[in-house]
């Protein structure tokens, strides 16, 4: 293949410009049927930024051995809530 970066997107519009008729859904499942996938770098959120605080794990040596003993909460998503109208 002469050009591995291309995705979905750059094939389609490479494509129409040498002459084919295709469009994104045809490429889109063309590349999925032959398990094509576009090189690129991807982000690497494995690496903690300098200047981060790293949290211990609280449980380490804890046993858990009954239900409701460990509770936890996620705050990843919390956001504004904005109050809806309805009319």
């Amino acid at each position: 293949m002469d050009t591995p970066f291309y995705g979905v997107r750059q094939m389609t519009w490479h494509l129409q410009n040498e002459g084919h008729t295709v469009n994104e859904r045809r490429i889109r499942r063309l590349m999925r049927l032959m398990r094509l996938m576009p090189i690129y770098q991807k982000p690497n959120t494995s690496k903690p930024a300098k200047g981060h605080k790293t949290y211990p794990y609280l449980l380490g040596g804890l046993r858990i051995d009954r239900p409701n003993q460990v509770w936890c909460a996620d705050i990843t998503c919390v956001g504004e809530m904005v109050p809806r109208t309805i009319s």
